[in-house]
């Protein structure tokens, strides 16, 4: 019976936007797509048939916790499923005891198929905080890759030369620096392109650094006589202490080693207090790939703030809500939402030096503490570090923060 009202749901959806709609909202923010022309077209076909699209992506739960950039490939399948598509969330538990080698430098150690399990339970409950689980198919690769005997890895493993495995940017890079690569890591794109050819994906998405292993599956499924799937891959999400240089967003990617990341189970006022300070750039790349707004919504969004009616802050303030009630509810959100807010009079001066601005705001015990934690880099203002404790600031509004914690908007003048 659920099945029945979920296929009935499915249908229903599959025709609450046109095909060019879908395409606009589920490749936005991607950076390869192959082919764009072929995914119209089965987003056409799903239109037509009531068929939805069954849209795969992989996960191999070597750690137990997901933070937002983790959470970029599980909101671009939440768009696909809003669509009527069906997500196939595969769990890598025996691919994550292989251990995938992209973007690593060494091999990495293997996990046991009990640890992968154990951390997988977290992940499915982590990921059904953005996915209806009702409507998602979850499938474990051990499935299929255990049965999977010698002769059958041999033959798996003759579809493939070593020449275009060496194509894969990490191999290539170690083999010319006389790095070791074991042959079980050259297996890791087959066995991910063989959940491909299992699951009969329609679309395989994944990181911008997975585009190789997703290609392979391509590959694979036409060698087995199956249409071959649609490719997409997302950026990388850098981490909450990106910067602005040239006009273009850099830095490291989010990580919780780097310290610059936002976990999905921290507590509501941790998120929402990591997320006010971003650079403002760095909110509308979050918001292209994490908000649930349209993105004509975010657009207009943007239009209010060129406009002056909508200060920046605030629009980082709805997107901290947001995720805010997306992991922990719409009353914890209203509860973080409520930053301090802080007034400092300048009567008759123009400015007032940013080292007596923390003094006169109790935010700093003396003038010469004001001048450390400044000079030292531990300042930031609307999300840039000062690191001059006489820098002026006039009249205006501000998201002020003082060292890791302390963060509050200010009213000056």
């Amino acid at each position: 019976m659920t099945d029945i009202a979920t296929d009935h749901d499915a249908a229903r959806l599959l025709r609450s936007a046109t095909p060019e709609e879908q395409l606009a909202e589920v490749t936005r923010g991607c950076v390869d797509l192959i082919d764009r022309a072929e995914l119209l077209m089965r987003l056409q076909e799903s239109y037509d048939s009531g068929t939805p699209l069954r849209v795969k992506a992989g996960f191999d739960p070597t750690s137990p916790d997901l933070h937002l950039g983790h959470t970029v490939l599980i909101e671009r399948m939440r768009r696909f499923q809003q669509f009527g598509h069906r997500p196939v969330f595969i769990i890598g538990d025996l691919t994550a005891t292989i251990g995938d080698p992209t973007g690593r430098n060494t091999t990495r150690p293997p996990l046991t198929l009990e640890q992968v399990r154990a951390h997988a339970e977290t992940y499915k409950a982590q990921v059904f905080r953005i996915l209806d689980p009702a409507r998602t198919e979850v499938r474990y690769n051990s499935e299929w890759l255990l049965p999977m005997d010698f002769a059958g890895v041999v033959k798996l493993a003759a579809k493939y030369t070593l020449a275009r495995m060496l194509e894969r940017d990490d191999f290539s890079k170690r083999f010319k620096e006389q790095k070791p690569i074991a042959l079980h890591e050259l297996l890791y794109p087959l066995a991910q392109g063989w959940d491909s050819v299992v699951v009969k994906a329609d679309v395989e998405l994944g990181g911008s650094d997975q585009l190789f292993n997703l290609l392979v599956g391509r590959q694979l499924m036409k060698d087995e006589g199956l249409r071959p799937q649609v490719v997409m891959t997302g950026p990388i999400l850098e981490g909450t202490d990106a910067r602005v240089e040239d006009g273009r967003v850099v830095g490291d990617k989010m990580s919780k080693s780097l310290d610059n990341y936002v976990g999905i189970t921290e507590a509501p006022s941790v998120q929402f207090q990591k997320l006010m300070p971003i650079v403002d750039p760095l909110l509308w790349r979050y918001m292209e790939l994490l908000s649930h707004r349209s993105a004509a919504q975010i657009e207009t969004l943007k239009s209010e703030i060129a406009a002056g009616r909508l200060h920046p802050n605030e629009a980082k303030a709805q997107f901290a809500r947001e995720i805010v009630a997306r992991y922990h509810g719409e009353a914890a959100a209203a509860e973080a939402g409520a930053v301090q807010r802080l007034h400092c009079p300048l009567g008759e001066a123009p400015s007032i030096g940013l080292a007596k601005l923390l003094t006169t705001l109790k935010l700093a015990a003396s003038g010469s503490e004001a001048q450390r934690v400044i000079t030292q880099g531990g300042v930031s203002l609307n999300g840039e570090r000062i690191t001059d404790f006489r820098h002026p600031v006039a009249a205006g509004q501000y998201a002020l923060q003082v060292g890791k914690r302390t963060k509050v908007d200010v009213d000056v003048g």
